[in-house]
């Protein structure tokens, strides 16, 4: 068993940050509370599905926060897998063969071509639909929203090309997970709406809801939940705004709104590459939250500098007792 080996042989460095984690993850769970788990990168693209699809199943995770490339790649992947290109020498393609992919309409993450035409203009398409439909009858929703509407209406499912239960978008859609997507106008789903603003084919550009509203939907998520859960975790896959974006509710409840009964995260753990320097705030170091009151000196803290796709699997297995 994975868990088994990781007990064994993860003893030291960030191999014991990733088991003393996985540990401390099971014992908030343990003890009834809530985790919610971000999601940078593109993850979502590294086929995190397969492990991160369970644990929503299994209710391990209680709550997302995604950049919208996660949220839109994970839905890429599951209708065009089987047309993606993998390019494991990808530090020795030239700037020419650069633009030669561009010519293919392969669009590169690292190692992994997404395909044009197959994946984002296949969803475009669906999800325009959505958006058109919901911009005539005068009504808004979040962009998660939208892409739980389509999913679970199951006008994808003929597209399918990985396995249904390896999908973490569509496990989450069926828990109505709650879920926030901060800068989602950032993604290419989001610069396509904005197009379709622009050419007039959408009216109403707040059809799909803004960040601002996603943190005071957030906010009151927040304090439901910790009314009715002893203590609510904070599972940060890599940085930027997936993880900055949520972590703040805290503090804008306390100091913002002045509330007196607002729980500070009471477990944080962050894998990240991102190393400590001047000013960085994806490589802060635990502590440094503590100043802006997001955690105490109690909330159990875990860094491990690593590659995510490596150690979230990892670690999800663990809690999965896999």
């Amino acid at each position: 068993m994975i868990s088994q080996f990781i007990d064994h042989h993860f003893r030291h460095f960030n191999a014991a940050a990733l088991r003393d984690a996985s540990i401390g993850y099971k014992a908030h769970l343990d003890k009834g509370g809530k985790m919610l788990v971000t999601l940078a990168g593109a993850m979502s693209t590294a086929e995190l599905g397969i492990s991160l699809a369970e644990m929503i199943r299994q209710g391990k995770v209680h709550a997302i926060s995604c950049t919208g490339a996660n949220l839109e790649e994970d839905v890429f992947n599951l209708v065009a897998h089987d047309h993606y290109k993998r390019i494991p020498h990808y530090r020795d393609l030239t700037p020419e063969e650069e633009s030669q992919l561009l010519s293919q309409h392969l669009n590169r993450v690292t190692d992994t071509c997404i395909p044009e035409e197959e994946a984002i203009r296949r969803i475009e398409k669906v999800v325009l639909e959505e958006w058109q439909k919901a911009d005539r009858e005068g009504v808004s929703y979040f962009p998660h929203e939208f892409m739980y509407k389509i999913l679970l209406s199951g006008r994808l499912k003929p597209f399918y090309q990985i396995e249904a239960k390896d999908s973490w978008l569509l496990a989450a859609a069926e828990k109505n997970l709650p879920m926030v997507v901060p800068g989602w106008e950032d993604s290419t789903l989001g610069n396509i709406f904005a197009g379709h603003c622009i050419k007039g084919d959408i009216k109403n550009v707040h059809t799909v809801k803004s960040g601002i509203q996603y943190m005071m939907s957030f906010a009151e998520w927040y304090m439901t939940t910790s009314k009715a859960a002893p203590s609510i975790g904070f599972f940060q896959i890599g940085g930027g705004i997936a993880g900055d974006f949520p972590i703040c509710v805290v503090p804008m409840l306390s100091q913002d709104l002045l509330h007196d009964d607002v729980k500070v995260w009471d477990y944080f753990c962050q894998i990240s590459d991102s190393t400590t320097s001047y000013g960085s705030y994806s490589g802060a170091v635990p502590n440094e939250k503590i100043t802006w009151g997001k955690l105490s000196v109690q909330s159990p803290k875990f860094i491990i500098e690593s590659d995510a796709s490596i150690v979230a699997p990892l670690i999800f297995a663990y809690i999965l007792g896999w």
